[in-house]
């Protein structure tokens, strides 16, 4: 039965379909309008296809109705290749599978969904891996790979995905299923008699190529065959380097064709790729530090006259930015001096002593030549880090303040190596005739910079320079019979200017090409050919005039909350999954959803935030359901390379929903977690009978809206407080002492209490004076349901109560994270500009308490003979936010202080709790599964006699209800340790 609209469309998937105007649909769309790129289109409708059978129907209901099917897979495209009208495909959800591995013949069978570098770690048991490496290889995806011909920082070595596709499964424009893969001259005679499609493919495609005219054509207006990186138009060169066209008789593979294509040709189902052996164990880093970028290409060419790996530039403008990113901070320590640019080239060998012999070599040669003034060499980890810094430069130069932003534009570009430096002068003064600023980085060794003006797209100037200069150098690349796409591809960005690159004649045989696969133009329609002109679409209308959106807290640091919002870059790092590792993002990485991205979250902000007209431009359920399952992590803090502080901004958000809607009896309640932990602590003995009894504990769950299979945390038989001040009658402060403040959190004084005293006795016996001075709560719990104005009031007071007394000398410690990190984060954010400074003063001094003793063990004032020498394993599971904004690695070493103490860090993010977000009851699900992707099988795999370390209190309670173990503070674990 044929399909006639949309809602029949739904129908006929077994996967999800989202199309309608309002609501989750409505959301789905928004979040799929743009991806890495300046461009933004909402789509039709968005589909995410579970079977082949899904992908036929797809096309069978596009070719009837003149649709377009735009495939997409991590969404990481910097040339707009997966924005567009039609329905966007997106493969990453459920076409994820690994297929098969052939060790003994090096291929693997995939799915289209595969992640690049989760590929890699099934692979590495094997001795073998994927070859082509892009910077976003943590996220991107085999299929965006092939379409894109992605080539990564090692292509000079390990070449560009076309090089590595064996074979290809695909869905043709007819719905009709075919296979693409190296065959002989009779297997292609063979196939050219099939009265099928893919037989009239392959009858008018070498039809065409075999014209003389043709391959004259091709030979005199590709660019030059010493270019790697060549990715405009269709790669017919590539199949004119084939039998029955080239004498090397490499035989003839679509395959070739395939690769590049940006999915205009057909649907990819299936991929075999060819895998190599892993490098030689050890590796080097020369990071070669230079005056000038010029002078590091320099550089550049001595460097590619030796045995090297890869040879990648950074410039000072990313440099610079890494100064004030967090996680991008402590990857600075081989910086040396002020350099403009650093080269940094690697070598891999079988000792590192071989290693090191090859980057000496290439010094002196370097220093003959008067090249670099410093050339740190880096090993192991340290090499990773450096790395770090070079993949992180397309969301570093997002955190330009102001509207004039690095642009995508002429990123692409590549040349002859040996061009490259007289090239990137000639830019140079292509861009100093229209006043502009560029970065320059990425891949020196493959001819290949990335070049990224500094343009305001918000203006009618700005969108004019935009054209103007991608229309300039356009005629530069050419000149250097260069590449104008070397492997972000044309997209929407670069296709209109092929037949200038390419010449009118190649851009016919292009046309030609999508009409013998695709003369429907279902295929991802407007790009390579007939690409509408670059200037349309994009994100921002210029002129359009900036909304004035008055907000609780503070965004004056990132200009405005909007701002804050317009600083992703697309670039994707928050689609991670639980084998890279990393805290952000935790919904995603259950739900595999790109609504539950950080990115997702930023974009449909921004949308509402800046084309709203509404007073409230923050009352939308569409923002509401891509923020549902935001965990406020603070992940994205300091993972995401731009910043995107999407905690703030969805407590933010949620402020303003709940003052046009009203705010729900629920998060209220969990807002008021610490009043109504006051009046139960009156009578802590029934509020605990009530809870934990099976009948009144459940219905009390379900009053409040919790899941039923939770256990709620019970109270303390008395308060922190209250036994502290018993406490202290009875323990007069040794004279001598070095004095402290101990926060005594909402969660600690009322539910850890145990937890607690134990701190205290800790810290008094380590040779501390205790203080629990006048403070009120966090403000966690409000700030956790956005009631941010309640989290202000609460932020001043303490503020007013603690700025004056805790000092450097005397500085105030926490032992939940998320509680004392509130003090170092979000106060700088709430309090009034009066209150600034002694706020900074209190953040400054404001410490996690294993962040405290590990610098007191550091100084000596605390040491290991202190400790038992009994032997015990200890496994460790950080707060999310102890990763985000400091760091779980000093609890690890305060943990391995005891001299047979060994502790391992399991490599989970967030455990899924979230504070109140794992009780409620349409959350439950999403958090469990988030504890099942790293922590919860983690912690089964533990041995009875191994400890739990988790310092949240979340974290242990989701501990406990997921895996029936008790988790221990560390505090708990050293006081245990001490010997008394």
């Amino acid at each position: 039965m044929a399909v006639t609209n949309l809602s029949e469309l739904q129908n006929a998937l077994t996967g999800e379909f989202y199309y309608r105007e309002t609501g989750l649909d409505n959301a789905m769309r928004l979040v799929y309008a743009s991806d890495a790129s300046i461009y933004q289109e909402k789509p039709l409708a968005v589909a995410l296809p579970k079977d082949v059978a899904d992908i036929k129907t797809l096309i069978e209901f596009a070719a009837t109705h003149q649709v377009t099917l735009i495939p997409r897979a991590a969404g990481t495209s910097l040339a707009g290749q997966v924005v567009g009208k039609g329905i966007v495909v997106d493969i990453s959800k459920y076409f994820d599978q690994i297929l098969e591995i052939n060790s003994t013949e090096k291929w693997v069978r995939v799915q289209p969904g595969v992640i690049r570098d989760d590929l890699n770690k099934k692979l590495k048991p094997f001795g073998l891996m994927f070859g082509p490496e892009t910077s976003t290889a943590s996220r991107a995806m085999v299929g965006g790979m092939v379409g894109n011909n992605s080539c990564g920082l090692h292509s000079i070595r390990w070449g560009s995905t076309r090089d590595h596709l064996l074979e290809a499964k695909v869905v043709l424009s007819n719905g009709e299923e075919a296979g693409f893969k190296a065959l002989s001259e009779p297997e292609i005679a063979q196939v050219q008699q099939q009265d099928n499609l893919e037989g009239k493919i392959f009858k008018n495609l070498l039809g065409l190529l075999h014209n003389p005219e043709n391959q004259t054509f091709i030979q005199q207006n590709f660019p030059h065959k010493n270019i790697t990186r060549r990715n405009s138009g269709y790669a017919l060169d590539a199949l004119l380097d084939t039998a029955p066209f080239s004498p090397n008789q490499r035989p003839f593979n679509l395959c070739q064709l395939i690769a590049g294509s940006e999915g205009t040709l057909c649907f990819l189902t299936e991929l075999k790729l060819q895998l190599m052996e892993l490098p030689p164990p050890e590796n080097a880093l020369l990071c070669i530090h230079c005056n000038s970028v010029g002078e590091s290409l320099e550089a550049n060419l001595v460097a590619m006259r030796h045995d090297v790996y890869a040879s990648e530039l950074v410039d000072k403008r990313i440099l610079d930015f890494t100064r004030d990113n967090l996680s991008q901070q402590p990857n600075r320590f081989f910086i040396q001096g002020d350099p403009q640019a650093i080269l940094m080239v690697e070598f891999f060998a079988d000792t590192r002593e071989q290693c090191l012999i090859m980057a000496e070599v290439l010094i002196q040669e370097l220093q003959q030549a008067g090249l670099g003034y410093a050339y740190p060499v880096l090993f192991g980890t340290d090499a990773a880090k450096a790395w770090d810094v070079r993949k992180g430069g397309l969301g570093l130069l997002r955190n330009m303040p102001g509207d004039e932003q690095p642009v995508n534009l002429i990123e692409d570009c590549a040349v002859a190596i040996e061009d490259l430096p007289q090239y990137v002068a000639d830019l140079d003064q292509l861009l100093h005739r229209h006043g502009l600023v560029a970065s320059y980085y990425a891949h020196a060794g493959a001819g290949e910079l990335h070049v990224e003006p500094m343009l305001n797209l918000k203006t009618a100037a700005g969108k004019t320079l935009f054209r103007q200069v991608l229309a300039e150098t356009v005629d530069l690349v050419k000149k250097y019979n260069g590449s104008l796409s070397g492997e972000h591809g044309d997209g929407r960005l670069r296709g209109e200017f092929i037949p200038q690159i390419m010449g009118p004649e190649v851009y016919a045989l292009f046309r030609q090409v999508k009409q013998i696969f695709d003369p429907q133009f279902i295929f991802n329609a407007g790009k390579i050919v007939d690409t509408p002109p670059m200037d349309e679409f994009l994100r921002y209308q210029p002129n359009q005039a900036d909304p004035k959106i008055n907000t609780v807290f503070s965004f004056a640091g990132q200009g405005s909350i909007l701002r804050l919002a317009e600083k992703c870059s697309g670039s994707g790092d928050c689609r991670k999954t639980q084998l890279t590792g990393g805290v952000m993002c935790p919904s995603y990485m259950a739900t595999r959803q790109e609504k539950d991205t950080t990115r997702a979250r930023a974009n449909i902000l921004r949308q509402f935030l800046t084309q709203d007209g509404n007073v409230n431009g923050f009352n939308h359920h569409e923002i509401k359901d891509v923020m549902d399952l935001c965990i406020s992590c603070k992940g994205c803090k300091s993972e995401c390379p731009s910043g995107v502080d999407i905690a703030k901004m969805k407590a933010e958000f949620l402020q303003h929903y709940y003052d046009a809607n009203g705010t729900p009896i629920r998060t209220r309640l969990i807002g008021n977690f610490t009043r109504l932990n006051a009046l139960a602590a009156k009578m802590p003995w029934a509020y605990n009978r009530v809870m934990n009894n099976g009948l009144t504990g459940k219905w009390a769950k379900q009053m409040v809206g919790f899941a039923p299979q939770r256990s709620l945390p019970p109270l303390a038989k008395t308060t922190l407080r209250s036994w502290y001040r018993q406490w202290r009658k009875n323990t007069p402060a040794v004279a001598g002492s070095r004095k402290l403040f101990l926060f005594a959190d909402e969660f600690t004084n009322y539910n850890d209490v145990e937890m607690g005293v134990k701190a205290v006795q800790l810290l008094t016996a380590l040779g501390y004076e205790v203080i629990i001075p006048e403070h009120v709560e966090s403000g966690r719990t409000y700030l956790s349901k956005g009631l941010v104005r309640d989290a202000q009031k609460i932020a001043i007071r303490n503020v007013e109560l603690l700025g004056k007394v805790v000092s450097k000398e005397i500085p105030i410690v926490g032992l939940e994270p998320s509680a004392i990190l509130t003090l170092k984060d979000e106060y700088l954010d709430l309090v009034t500009d009066a209150l600034l400074t002694q706020a900074t003063i209190l953040a400054r001094n404001s410490y996690y308490l294993d962040d405290f003793l590990a610098a007191e063990v550091t100084k000596g004032h605390i040491r290991p003979e202190q400790f038992t020498t009994q032997a015990r394993q200890i496994k460790l599971h950080g707060h999310c936010h102890q990763k985000a904004l400091s760091t779980q690695v000093t609890t690890a070493a305060l943990l391995s202080l005891p001299q047979n103490y060994e502790v391992s860090i399991i490599p989970s993010g967030c455990c899924g709790m979230a504070g109140s977000f794992g009780y409620e009851a349409e959350h439950y699900d999403v958090s469990m599964q988030i504890g099942e992707l790293v922590l919860f099988p983690a912690v089964r795999a533990a041995g009875a006699e191994e400890l739990i370390a988790a310092p949240g209190t979340s974290c242990r309670h989701q501990i406990k209800d997921g895996t029936a173990r008790h988790a221990l503070h560390p505090v708990e674990i050293l006081w245990d340790a001490l010997l008394k």
